[in-house]
C-alpha cells in the first residue's frame, strides 16, 4: 500500500491517493484526508475519499468503502441465508466492521454471534463509519473478541450458518484459511459455511489454498463469483460448502426472498443463481485443484 502525491493537469495542484498494487496492477483511490489510524494487532486507516465515502484498510490492502460495501456483504451473507428454511442461529468469524452482522439481523435470526480478534477495528469502524447502523449494538448480538479459531476449535455450540468474513490472508487471518480451522468449522456447521475466497484472477494462489483446504473439513463446496468494483481488479469469489450435497433451488430462494421481505441495494434472486454460473477458465482452475 503506498499513499501518493501526484500532480493534477487540470488543477495544477498535488492530490493524495491511495494505492493498493498487486501482482503488476494496482488500484487508486483519490483521498481527501485521513480521519484515522493506529498501529496495533493490525494497521488501520480509515479515509475520506473523493468518490467512494469513507474507507477501511487494513495492512494496507482495501477493506471496505462505503460506496460498494453493500456488494460484497450481500453476497457473502444472504447466498447461504437464503438457502436454509428457517436459520435462526448464525456465526460470523471476522467482520469487525459490522456489516455482515447488519445483513444477517434481516433474516430475523434468535442469535447472531460475531467473533473477531481486533477490538480497535470494531470501535473504529462504529465511531468513523458506522455501516453495522446499530447492528453491533441489537440484542441478539453477542460480540466477543478472541481468536477466530480458537472458538470454533473449542466451541460445543452449533450454527445453521457459519460465515467467514476476513481480510486478505496476513499473520491475523491465515489461520482462518488452514484445513484445521474447515475442519472444526464443519463440526459446528449445520447447514452452510461461507468464505470469502479472494480473487480468483489476480490472487489464484489465495483462491486455490482456501479451496483446497476448504475441501479437508466438507464433502460438497461450489464457487460463486460477485463483482466489488475496490477490491482487487473488480472480480471477487466465494466458496460456500456444506457436509450434505446441495443444489442451489431457483424456486426455494424465490419463495423465501418474497416471505421475508428483505430491502436490499445488490442482491436479488437472480443475481444469487448467476453467480454460480462460472467462466471455463474458473471451472479449469477449480478442477485441476487436487487435495
Amino acid at each position: 500500500m503506498l499513499v501518493v502525491e501526484l500532480t493534477s493537469m487540470e488543477a495544477s495542484s498535488q492530490s493524495q491517493w491511495f494505492m493498493e498494487s498487486y501482482n503488476g496492477s494496482a488500484l487508486m483511490i483519490k483521498i481527501k484526508e485521513t480521519i484515522f489510524e493506529s498501529d496495533g494487532i493490525q494497521k488501520i486507516q480509515i479515509f475520506n475519499t473523493e468518490d467512494f465515502g469513507r474507507m477501511l484498510v487494513l495492512d494496507g490492502k482495501i477493506q471496505l468503502t462505503e460506496r460498494d460495501e453493500q456488494m460484497y456483504h450481500e453476497m457473502l451473507v444472504h447466498v447461504p441465508l437464503f438457502m436454509v428454511e428457517n436459520p435462526k442461529k448464525i456465526l460470523i468469524i471476522g467482520g469487525g466492521d459490522g456489516g455482515a452482522v447488519r445483513e444477517a439481523l434481516k433474516h430475523n435470526p434468535d442469535e447472531v454471534v460475531m467473533v473477531e480478534i481486533d477490538r480497535d477495528v470494531v470501535e473504529a469502524c462504529k465511531k468513523f463509519i458506522g455501516i453495522d447502523r446499530g447492528a453491533l449494538n441489537d440484542a441478539r448480538v453477542t460480540v466477543l473478541f478472541e481468536d477466530g479459531i480458537e472458538f470454533v476449535r473449542n466451541s460445543k455450540e452449533k450454527f445453521d450458518v457459519v460465515i467467514v468474513d476476513g481480510t486478505d490472508p496476513n499473520p491475523v487471518s491465515q489461520s482462518l484459511v488452514a484445513g484445521d480451522f474447515y475442519i472444526s468449522a464443519s463440526k459446528i456447521t449445520k447447514h452452510f459455511f461461507v468464505t470469502q475466497s479472494q480473487s480468483p484472477f489476480v490472487q489464484q494462489e489465495y483462491f486455490t489454498e482456501i479451496l483446497r483446504n476448504a475441501r479437508k473439513g466438507f464433502d460438497f463446496t461450489k464457487v460463486y463469483i460477485n463483482f466489488i468494483p475496490t477490491y482487487p481488479l473488480g472480480l471477487w469469489s466465494y466458496t460456500i460448502a456444506s457436509k450434505e450435497q446441495f443444489r442451489v433451488k431457483n424456486e426455494k430462494i424465490l419463495r423465501r426472498w418474497n416471505e421475508r421481505m428483505i430491502e436490499t441495494f445488490h442482491y436479488n434472486p437472480e443475481i444469487h443463481i448467476a453467480s454460480f454460473s462460472l467462466p471455463n477458465w474458473l471451472k479449469e482452475i477449480i478442477n485441476s485443484i487436487k487435495d
